[in-house]
């Protein structure tokens, strides 16, 4: 009688996976740039979706592939592909966000907890005071961000970003040299039940007692085509100043840094066809006596990731639906991300000029008037020739 060929199941748990000899097989984070900045599970390497098929076989050798995109839905797709061609392929089930899951449920026995988070804290007051907090601390004096008595809103968005904003901020509030009161205010604009548990289990892993708000944007721009991106950001941020007024807030704070500050110039130059900049503060134009300010304006997105790392933190991306669903490629092959563009054509600059980054920072702080064209000002536009006589 012929023995059947046993066929594997194509998803493969977290657990089943570390039963294995892991020489055996290759791990392949198939979300993408943009996704893999955020992190990445220890041991995997970096193939987008949209390279695999050119890239994989030669990175898997003889090994055994596991691949994982953001929920294992794609992957699962693309290890049933490589399996046809030949290949032993699995998906590793519920993708990055459940393994992210699986890990924080072993992390948080109760009594850890505290002891985790006055690590972290001590991280920021010692091996990453120079470079984090004394540099949170040099943003708000120098752009004179906060006064006292202000009502402070701590946006966050569960990303590298806004967590450890919220953690310089209570180390600012533990040196007390002012009076100021703070709010950790999260938006929930529709994440799924396993992003939002992330994201209250690294809030409580870090001490950081936050308040959530439910809206629903990721329903409000889901089927638009075009800049879906850019009108949920818009959405967001009335939302947050609405609800942050709501509570007796005068102020919101976003987690924009150095890094973001850059590329925005760099943006509005190369695709907007403008010269401006990501300021470090901004009165609200729809909500009155309101305030938005970027404490985190000169903070180095590498050193941030570093403190990420240094405590072993692991944080999500942007959470929306768009990434909930992997998507990291479009049709046409081209990026996913305008930002992801600019931060690969800074880094290539930067190899060649060590100043690209501070010269970029720098441009929009020495704009000479009488060397423009024409520049906006009240939303009149004024141009050289107004002037060319007097400036003889």
């Amino acid at each position: 009688m012929e023995e059947k060929e046993t066929i594997q199941p194509i998803e493969i748990t977290w657990e089943e996976l570390q039963s294995r000899d892991l020489d055996r097989y290759i791990l392949v984070d198939t979300r993408g740039d943009e996704a893999v900045n955020y992190g990445m599970i220890p041991g995997a390497i970096a193939i987008p979706e949209c390279e695999l098929i050119d890239r994989l076989a030669a990175a898997a050798g003889d090994k055994k592939v596991i691949l994982y995109c953001s929920r294992g839905q794609n992957s699962k797709v693309s290890a049933e592909y490589f399996r046809e061609q030949g290949m032993e392929a699995y998906s590793l089930q519920g993708g990055y966000t459940g393994w992210l899951l699986n890990l924080m449920q072993k992390e948080q026995p109760g009594e850890k907890e505290n002891e985790r988070a006055r690590e972290i804290e001590k991280s920021i007051r010692k091996k990453f005071h120079k470079v984090l907090f004394s540099r949170f601390a040099k943003a708000i004096n120098e752009y004179d961000m906060i006064q006292e008595n202000d009502k402070i809103a701590v946006c966050i968005s569960g990303g590298k970003d806004s967590m450890l904003m919220a953690k310089l901020f209570q180390e600012l509030k533990r040196h007390n040299k002012f009076p100021f009161e703070l709010v950790f205010l999260v938006m929930d604009p529709g994440y799924s039940e396993a992003n939002r548990k992330i994201i209250e289990n690294n809030a409580k892993l870090m001490d950081i007692p936050i308040t959530i708000f439910e809206s629903q944007i990721f329903d409000a721009v889901y089927d638009i085509e075009d800049s879906p991106c850019y009108l949920c950001a818009r959405m967001r941020r009335g939302y947050l100043y609405s609800h942050a007024k709501e509570l007796g807030c005068n102020k919101i704070a976003l987690g924009h840094h150095y890094d973001d500050v850059i590329e925005t110039i760099l943006m509005g130059m190369l695709y907007g066809g403008q010269v401006q900049t990501m300021m470090p503060k901004l009165h609200s134009t729809n909500f009155e006596g309101m305030e938005l300010i970027r404490p985190m304006y000169l903070i180095r997105e590498d050193d941030i990731k570093h403190w990420r790392d240094y405590n072993d933190l692991h944080f999500i991306q942007c959470a929306c639906r768009f990434t909930d669903t992997c998507t990291t490629c479009r049709t046409d092959g081209s990026s996913p991300s305008k930002r992801m563009e600019i931060k690969n054509l800074i880094a290539s600059l930067k190899q060649t000029n060590p100043f690209i980054e501070g010269n970029i920072f720098k441009s929009v702080e020495n704009v000479n008037l009488r060397t423009i064209i024409a520049y906006k000002e009240d939303g009149v536009k004024h141009h050289f020739l107004e002037h060319y006589d007097e400036w003889k």
